[in-house]
């Protein structure tokens, strides 16, 4: 089972747009998914038709069983919303002694879903940090301007801090652009600094500015109900693909050894992966890309230290 939590200590930067929408694309690809809400705002309830009877707040806090607080939205996507009152939850987890593992202990064990994603509130507060502690992996999405590029420095600090307060393995999967529009300067030399900082192997494609994105809630639906031909579809199911490549990778089911192996492989030494046979079964593999190895590899060598505290602090 993959743990995503979605993470940007800036708001609107499509954060859960991201959310709603990887949540959506995999359930497409026959993955079983739950999506949760961890943002006392509730806005992922604004994007769907929610009819479950509690929320997380009650699962959290009042003892209600998961199965009150899930709302089915299609074969193989549910979904755990939130409202106000989960700001009153993250007071009452503080007074706890061990208050930074109360999610993990509360969903630990009791979720049969391949994927869990977590819309994670943009602050550095205590919910954020049981998110961390939580999953196994962040994306952080962030707007390709200067005030998003400087909130993904940050974003990516206070991770790292996480970590190492906390004595956490945490990896940071992908960074995701987005509002990009590539005839626009300021987007195109915010991307060509992120691919610079994080390597382009850590900076997924952009998600380009579309309108349909931000039609799509209001109707209740992720982009792939809404306008399936639009290029926020488009995108966004590109970066579910890229999510389902990264596999191997991140699921805990794997053995940690064969997980940080592939880690290492896949961000140090320029190998992608794909679809191979082993073993007579399909699974993912990892092939030398010839064309991008040269650039990676002189990327990583004079940004070697920077870049081994970003990918595995």
């Amino acid at each position: 089972m993959r743990k995503i939590a979605i993470f940007n200590q800036k708001g609107g930067v499509g954060k859960t747009t991201t959310a709603v929408n990887l949540a959506a694309g995999l359930s497409r690809n026959n993955k079983r998914v739950l999506l949760i809400d961890l943002d006392p705002q509730g806005d992922i309830s604004a994007c769907n038709n929610i009819n479950a009877q509690y929320n997380l707040y009650h699962f959290l806090i009042d003892g209600a069983g998961l199965n009150e607080c899930i709302t089915k939205l299609g074969k193989n996507l549910d979904i755990i919303h939130s409202d106000h009152k989960l700001a009153d939850a993250e007071h009452q987890i503080a007074q706890l002694k061990e208050n930074i593992n109360f999610l993990d202990k509360k969903l630990n064990s009791k979720l049969d879903y391949e994927y869990i994603v977590l819309d994670c509130p943009p602050s550095l507060r205590l919910l954020n940090k049981n998110a961390f502690y939580y999953a196994s992996e962040i994306i952080i999405p962030t707007s390709t301007d200067v005030l998003g590029y400087n909130s993904l420095e940050k974003s990516v600090k206070r991770i790292l801090e996480f970590n190492k307060i906390n004595a956490h393995k945490n990896l940071i999967s992908t960074i995701l652009p987005t509002m990009f529009d590539k005839r626009n300067k300021i987007c195109n030399e915010i991307l060509f600094k992120m691919r610079k900082e994080f390597t382009p192997l850590l900076v997924a494609e952009p998600i380009r500015i579309n309108s349909k994105l931000k039609e799509a809630p209001k109707s209740k639906m992720s982009i792939f109900s809404y306008d399936k031909k639009s290029t926020g579809a488009e995108d966004y199911w590109k970066f579910t693909k890229l999510v389902l490549e990264n596999e191997y990778m991140y699921d805990l089911s794997c053995p940690q050894a064969q997980r940080d192996k592939a880690i290492k492989e896949y961000y140090l030494y320029g190998k992608k992966r794909e679809l191979m046979i082993i073993d007579n079964k399909v699974t993912f593999g990892f092939k030398f890309i010839t064309n991008v190895t040269h650039s990676i590899k002189n990327h990583l060598t004079e940004n070697n230290k920077k870049q081994k505290k970003v990918v595995y602090a």
